[in-house]
């Protein structure tokens, strides 16, 4: 008998679970207005909780595929337009401006030779231009760099092979294209080895990088560039036969910085902006990227590179310098009050939704209290009744969840479309959401079952 025991006290257990559902079923089925209409502040709260936990998510997942894109540890240094501050009236009594090179390959070495903890630094050069081929033109970016920057900002090679050192040294034209300008240019032959047109200078094709996606707002504001519509030469290459903004002189620079309502005789339009801060810009390169070893010295070496290179451009803030994992962290912690916000609400709904199912049990028992009254005197015991209600509170609890689950799920999705806002649904989200709606049902309607169980059989009976 020992042995029966514990089997025959799971099959008890298993029969009251059994049969208090089927109760619980009937009783909802019987009032189903009533019991949707309780299941409303489950359903919305739920809902909440699982899109928080998507929008969660997807952001999450969006931070950490930016810093793919941007490289871990990096500091970007960029060049800005001088910064001037001097009394209203006063250019005439002004005292002459400081001479800076500008941003300078010069710079990034000297950031690479002098800063602690900085492991590598890579320069680049970006000027707007055309590619041609076979008849076919398109304007594009020629991006000049040199051999750490692919690995800096983990960009990957689909074809080809990487700029080899005697081409970086020896400035051959030679390019890298873009996923996008491979598309384009060459869509029934293999680009390796063949010739295109940039600018007036036709480079030989040696890879093709790998197609990488990347976020208009978050390339706007991270400075992420979007390499599949890029062609990329070596440094030398760039700087000795395109473009090197160095050589031009200070005087040249203020002269055409001069409002000269220059007209495009092809076009007849007055100049792009693209086009004269181009011809304005006196910095020889647009970006310095400096790949920092230790992620907790990334403010500190930034703090450096800003000295140094004010410094070395004496005085003159002509220059940025920026920490992205800065930026995404603060970005981060924005998003995360966000679905703190959210979490507040979806608590808000879930406790109303569990105070409205409290009370619809509570106006249920008065409503059945003979029905209580005749299943006590045919034997039923308080367990058997606790059961009973807890089952139905826990049944219109889950319901509610069950839709909850379904309209946040749809709501992520349509959130996910309508704002941009990456949203990932994960299994994860659905159980905790599913878990959630069971626990509200168990705590808000242990107290009317209980409040069932107690009741006296005769005073029941005698109920009107």
């Amino acid at each position: 008998m020992r042995s029966d025991g514990p089997a025959t006290g799971r099959g008890a257990y298993a029969t009251l679970a059994l049969f208090s559902v089927r109760t619980a079923l009937e009783a909802v089925a019987h009032n189903r207005l009533r019991a949707a209409l309780t299941s409303l502040g489950i359903l919305f709260g739920v809902a909440s909780v699982i899109a928080m936990l998507a929008i969660g998510k997807g952001a999450e997942s969006e931070i950490l595929a930016q810093m793919q894109l941007l490289g871990s540890n990096n500091i970007m240094v960029a060049p800005i337009v001088e910064q001037r501050e001097e009394e209203v009236g006063s250019q005439q009594a002004a005292t002459p401006r400081k001479y800076t090179p500008g941003l300078t390959a010069l710079d990034a070495a000297a950031i690479a030779a002098t800063v602690p903890l900085v492991q590598a630094t890579s320069a680049e050069v970006v000027l707007h231009t055309t590619f041609t081929r076979e008849g076919r033109r398109r304007s594009g970016k020629l991006v000049g760099v040199d051999s750490a920057y692919f690995g800096l900002l983990n960009i990957g090679l689909a074809s080809g092979r990487w700029f080899t050192p005697a081409q970086i040294t020896e400035g051959r034209p030679v390019a890298i294209l873009g996923h996008g300008v491979r598309a384009r240019f060459f869509t029934t032959v293999d680009p390796i080895g063949q010739q295109l047109k940039v600018g007036e200078i036709w480079v030989t094709v040696v890879g093709v990088l790998a197609d990488r996606q990347v976020a208009g707002d978050a390339a706007e504001r991270l400075g992420i560039r979007d390499a599949n519509m890029d062609v990329y030469v070596p440094l030398p290459t760039m700087l000795r036969r395109f473009r090197n903004r160095a050589l031009l002189t200070r005087r040249d620079v203020e002269a055409a910085s001069r409002p000269t309502g220059v007209v495009v005789a092809t076009t007849g339009d007055e100049e792009e902006p693209e086009a004269r801060a181009e011809r304005t810009n006196y910095h020889q390169l647009d970006r310095i990227v400096v790949r920092v070893g230790d992620a907790d010295a990334i403010p500190g070496v930034a703090d450096l590179v800003q000295r140094l290179l004010a410094r070395r451009h004496n005085g003159v803030v002509d220059f940025e310098v920026t920490v992205p994992q800065l930026l995404l962290q603060q970005e981060q912690r924005t998003k995360a009050l966000f679905n703190a916000v959210l979490f507040a609400i979806a608590s808000i709904s879930l406790l109303v939704g569990g105070i409205g199912i409290m009370n619809i049990m509570l106006a249920s028992i008065l409503e059945r209290t003979r029905e209580i009254g005749v299943r006590r005197a045919m034997g039923a015991t308080q367990r058997e009744i606790l059961a009973q209600f807890l089952a139905e509170a826990v049944l219109i609890s889950v319901a509610g969840g069950l839709a909850g689950i379904l309209l946040g799920a749809g709501g992520s999705a349509v959130v996910e479309r309508v704002a941009g806002v990456a949203t990932i649904v994960s299994a994860a989200s659905v159980a905790v959401a599913f878990g959630v709606s069971i626990s509200v049902g168990v705590v808000f309607g242990i107290v009317p079952a209980w409040r069932a169980a107690q009741q006296d059989p005769v005073v029941c009976l005698r109920y009107e």
